[in-house]
Order: C-alpha cells, then structure tokens, then sequence
C-alpha cells in the first residue's frame, strides 16, 4: 500500500471518531510529500529521522511530528499495511512542556480597564471589553466566542449555544446573571446599522463583520501591553488571550476545592462545560498554582490521616 493511501485510512478512520485531527493530518501529509510517492513498507528509518529533525533545531513540534506517526504505524500495523516501524527509540530531549499563564483577578480587571484606554482601528472599546469577559466567565474557545451568532445567544434562558466545535458537537454553555447583563448591553448597544437575524455575527468589529482569531490576538497584545500583565518566570511565551480558558478551568478548580465540593466528582461536569471529549483534555487546564496547590495539599493531608475528605 501506498504511504499517502495509509494515510488517507488513517486520517478517516480517527475523523470517524469525531476527532477533527487536523493538525496531526497536516503532519501527515507533509510526510507524504517529503518521502514521496512509494509503498509505507519501503520508508527506511534514515528517511524518517530526516522528516523529524528538519532543518532548525529540536522543538516541541518534533515530538508532534512524531507523536502522529507512531500513531499511523500502530493503525497499520494493526492491518498489515507493514510489519515493522521504522520509527526512532533514541529521541532527543522534549523541550520543555509550554506553562500556561493563570491571570489574577486584579489583572483581569486592569486588562478590561485597558480596553477604554485607547482606541483600537478594528475593535471598538465594548467589544473588547465583552469578549474579554465573554472568555473569562465561561472560559469558552476563542475561535468558539468569535463565531457566537445573534440565534446562539439565549439571553432570557440565559444560555450560549456553541455550534460546531472541536469535535464537531453543539453543546449549551450556562452564564451567569452577571454575564448575562454584560451580553444584554452589548447587543443594545450594538451598531443599529447592523443585521439581527439569528444567523448574523454577535460579536463585530468596527467594519461590522466578524473577527478573525488573528485580529483578537493583536488587539490583545495591544490591551495586555497597555496593562502591564507580563510574566516574568523565563517562559517563551507571554501571557495569552487563550489562557483565559485555563484560568477559567483553574479558577472553577480552586473554588470547589474552597467549598469544600467532592472535586472528582465535578471534573467529569466541567469536562462537559469545555466541551472536550474526554476528561483528559481538561486536565491539561488545571495548571498546579500556589493556591491550587494548597488546597490540594491540605485535601490529601485530612485523606492520609484517615478523614472523610472528597479529595
């Protein structure tokens, strides 16, 4: 069998699943290309090694790359597409793991006060402000808040209707009265001009259509720098406007362990708010802060001393 129809197989077969697996299969067809047009029974482990290290140095993508096809060896060599794999056993050292940024509330509320601080050429001030906390409150995807219609927003209900996600599910979001008010005003408040079908965007820029996730990112980079919400541990990366989503996760982890609330019970909920398939995708949201890490401590210390602790 041909790489490319291995390929093809594979990429189906997880997509059948509900996956959308859009990166992996990117990584996948870039493989093709680079060994070409010959049977996956005739690819060397030379030829691999040399698709994996590129041109550049080792990053966290390498892994990426890797993780994919020992993904489509294990498929095929589960159906006799090849016998062996010519993957590598000796792997350089992973870079290290990408650490989310956990804003506080004081730098959420100084990054919506950024907002009306100067005027951005694509956003206006209220739109902003409202997609920050539209983030914030419900820690739903930005490609997710972004793509909200006028139909999906349920103010008297009190819901948001997220259509098509990651893995191709609808699901409802439940906001809060708080929310709900902040989502009230912006759509009073939104340009008249504008169409109000259920299918026309919520959330608009100042040309009236929707924004792109490029667009947000840049305004944010504008607003964080305007608030002086920077970290300073030596990571690569500073704060991001997706790391709303993990504060949400972390902030909704911290709280139920503060209520004293049976936390493994909950997780498998919050799961189902994120809209994530399984519970292992919101794991990697639960970033171990101080405080997320006191709590723990002193949960698992009242479990070994024999207490009747939910932890």
């Amino acid at each position: 069998m041909k790489i490319a129809q291995a390929v093809a197989a594979y990429v189906v077969s997880k997509q059948s699943l509900g996956m959308r697996f859009a990166t992996e299969a990117t990584a996948l067809k870039s493989f093709c290309r680079f060994i070409g047009d010959i049977d996956i029974d005739e690819i060397d482990p030379g030829r691999v090694r040399s698709f994996l290290d590129g041109n550049g140095p080792v990053t966290w993508f390498w892994h990426r790359k890797l993780s994919a096809l020992r993904g489509l060896y294990r498929f095929s060599i589960a159906r006799e597409y090849v016998t062996t794999s010519p993957l590598p056993t000796m792997l350089p050292q992973q870079p290290q793991l990408f650490v989310p940024y956990i804003y506080s509330l004081d730098e959420v509320r100084r990054l919506i006060e950024a907002t009306t601080s100067r005027e951005h050429r694509s956003f206006s001030a209220l739109t902003c402000r409202t997609l920050l906390l539209l983030l914030y409150g419900t820690g739903v995807r930005i490609s997710e808040a972004l793509g909200l219609d006028v139909g999906d927003v349920d103010l008297e209900a009190q819901l948001l209707r997220i259509r098509d996600t990651k893995f191709y599910k609808t699901r409802l979001v439940p906001i809060g009265s708080d929310l709900t008010k902040i989502l009230a005003t912006y759509a009073s408040q939104r340009d008249k001009r504008l169409p109000t079908t259920t299918d026309a965007a919520f959330l608009v820029t100042r040309k009236g259509i929707r924004p792109s996730r490029a667009g947000a990112e840049s305004v944010f980079k504008q607003l964080r720098e305007v608030a002086m919400v920077r970290r300073n541990d030596g990571a690569r990366h500073q704060p991001r406007l997706h790391d709303m989503r993990h504060t949400f996760a972390t902030t909704c982890l911290i709280r139920w362990y503060r209520e004293g609330a049976d936390v493994q019970r909950l997780l498998p909920q919050l799961a189902t708010y994120l809209g994530h398939v399984h519970i292992g995708g919101t794991q990697r949201y639960l970033s171990m802060t101080p405080e997320l890490l006191r709590h723990a401590s002193v949960r698992f210390e009242r479990y070994a001393m024999g207490g009747n602790d939910h932890g």
